[in-house]
């Protein structure tokens, strides 16, 4: 392992790469290990780190003190004294699904994992029952098309993750650095227009992920998204993994991009591989050990997938996971690729045939994704008498009931009206999409869901557009309701006025996902929360009232720079 065309730093980081790749091969254990096991691959590239003079920041020093997965007898104890964890324990519990979310809220935050959004109606029961007796008698519904619980007390939060597994949902890694909720297409197996069924994929890898311990050694949290090529849209190109289905010369494949991080301005990138779908779980292994060996684990803000494919650039990086799975990965050219017709905007709404004959699925508006319990209990009633007792979640924070006969589609959606909820919903609010907010997160700026709410209703009550709008509200920086690929992105800030400081936005414009992809430009800052309508609807007027036929507001704002969109935000609009 000498090389004069390597410096002695160099050498030994090598050294102590090699070392770490060999022993996880079993070919090698330092120390001679015991038994031929190979060590935890997180130690080994922690070890590589360390190797080559870098320092762990303090998480990476909490998993390297003992695995986060082996505390779980800490969890139990701080419960039964009704204690929640200081900060370096709280990142530990989040790999068990509990978050402190204090002081935004004195209590537990548990984030399901419900792969691929679909679950049945025996479980969206139990997670009502859940939330009635250990949490704040509600669920929302996450941008990952999941469900989060929040309002647990201390004493509580292991009776949550305890129960959760009682009905087959289990929260491990779905906070902290590990792969997060696998998101798919809500219509997998019922939509006329896909190509694959994502549905068997998704279940191999969430239990491939949650029975393979390396892969709770990442450097830094990770997403990963597979689109069937059905009607309605995944946002498959905003996570690390994007797997796309699309039709080859030789057969049905999985396009792969990789690096999407739309809070970091960035998209998926294309790689030119294509996947087989009995393929796709060892190449996503093989994806995530290359990130273990290669993430930074010194800088947190670098330590995403993103940062590994900046420094290696796509093509070393697929080098480095074709050297793991011991082949070469299939190439095709993006032109050779027959891709499904794009989503449908705002195709998570309304009555839609399946192609099963006779058979419908039917979206369901929510109030930015906050259902009480007694709606929770309703929809899992409503999808069993309707249904086949199959609940669908969609990252637009809305929800589908599938498989109601065509004779029962009224009776259905008389259902949904009787639970306060909706099949139908403007222009505006069928794309409205809101994170949790100040009120349940410390890191937020501005109340999110009470202002999308407002938000709606103000404008509803004052323009009627025509065409699929989504307007995006996010807390902070970090755009968990991903701002930046809306068509009106609002990130929360805190905005000056006289002495004090009240709530507020930056107003972003233009940005889009699937056939729309584009990152959205600020047009406005720190616009007070109690003026963010009529800005809001001097835009969306403008766009009414001076676009060309069939212009899109993505195309009205492409065309106008920053400075015209700030003035026409800023500009009295016209009387109600």
């Amino acid at each position: 392992m000498t090389d004069p065309g390597f410096t002695g730093e160099q050498q030994e980081y090598l050294k102590g790469f090699m070392a770490g790749v060999e022993a996880r091969r079993g070919t090698l254990l330092p120390g001679g290990g015991e038994g031929g096991a190979p060590p935890d691959a997180l130690r080994a590239a922690q070890d590589a780190t360390i190797a080559r003079g870098g320092k762990l920041v303090p998480q990476e020093d909490a998993k390297r003190a003992k695995h986060p997965l082996d505390r779980w007898d800490e969890l139990t104890a701080r419960a039964q004294a009704n204690t929640f964890p200081k900060p370096i324990d709280d990142f530990i519990g989040r790999y068990h699904g509990l978050f402190f979310v204090g002081p935004a809220q004195d209590a537990f935050m548990c984030r399901l994992r419900i792969p691929g959004g679909i679950l049945s109606a025996h479980q969206l029961d139990g997670i009502a029952e859940i939330a009635r007796d250990c949490a704040g008698a509600y669920a929302d519904i996450t941008t990952r098309a999941n469900l989060q619980l929040r309002e647990i007390p201390a004493a509580k939060g292991i009776e949550v993750v305890a129960r959760l597994a009682e009905l087959g949902i289990i929260p491990k890694g779905t906070g902290a650095d590990n792969i997060r909720n696998i998101t798919a297409s809500p219509t997998a197996g019922i939509d006329a227009q896909e190509l694959i069924d994502t549905r068997p994929l998704v279940r191999a890898l969430h239990h491939h992920i949650l029975n393979t311990r390396d892969l709770f050694g990442l450097p830094r949290k990770f997403n990963i998204s597979v689109a069937g090529g059905g009607a309605v849209e995944v946002l498959e190109e905003t996570n690390d993994i994007a797997l796309r289905a699309v039709r080859t010369p030789d057969g049905l494949r999985y396009r792969l991009t990789l690096g999407g991080i739309t809070g970091h301005r960035d998209f998926a990138r294309p790689t030119g591989v294509v996947v087989k779908p009995e393929d796709a779980v060892r190449v996503c292994d093989a994806i995530l050990r290359v990130f273990i060996a290669e993430g930074d684990r010194t800088d947190r803000k670098t330590a995403r997938l993103k940062y590994v494919l900046d420094r290696l650039g796509v093509d070393r990086f697929i080098a480095l996971v074709e050297q793991r799975l011991g082949i070469a990965l299939e190439r095709i050219e993006d032109a050779a690729l027959d891709h499904a017709p794009p989503p449908a905007k705002h195709g998570h709404m309304g009555i839609h045939a399946q192609k099963q004959d006779g058979l419908n699925y039917v979206g369901i508006v929510t109030p930015v994704g906050r259902l009480a319990f007694a709606q929770l209990q309703g929809i899992a009633a409503l999808a069993r008498r309707f249904g086949s007792g199959t609940i669908r979640l969609t990252v637009w924070q809305n929800l589908i009931v599938s498989d109601v006969p065509d004779s029962a589609v009224a009776e259905a959606c008389a259902a949904i009206a009787a639970l306060g909820l909706g099949w139908q919903a403007s222009k505006l609010r069928g794309g409205l999409v809101a994170c949790t907010g100040n009120a349940g997160c410390k890191f937020a700026a501005s109340n999110t869901k009470r202002h999308a709410a407002e938000l709606a209703d103000f404008l509803d009550a004052r323009i009627t557009v025509d065409a699929p709008i989504n307007i995006h509200l996010t807390g902070c920086h970090h755009s968990c309701a991903q701002h930046y690929v809306a068509d009106i992105g609002l990130l929360g800030a805190k905005v000056e006025r006289g002495d004090d400081l009240v709530e507020g936005y930056d107003l972003h414009v233009g940005g889009g996902a699937g056939p729309e992809q584009k990152i959205g430009r600020m047009i406005l800052p720190k616009v007070a929360a109690d003026v963010l309508g009529p800005t809001v609807l001097a835009v969306l007027s403008a766009w009414m009232r001076d676009r060309a036929p069939g212009e899109t507001f993505q195309a009205f704002t492409a065309r106008h720079d920053d400075a015209a969109l700030a003035a026409i935000a800023q500009a009295e609009h016209a009387p109600a």
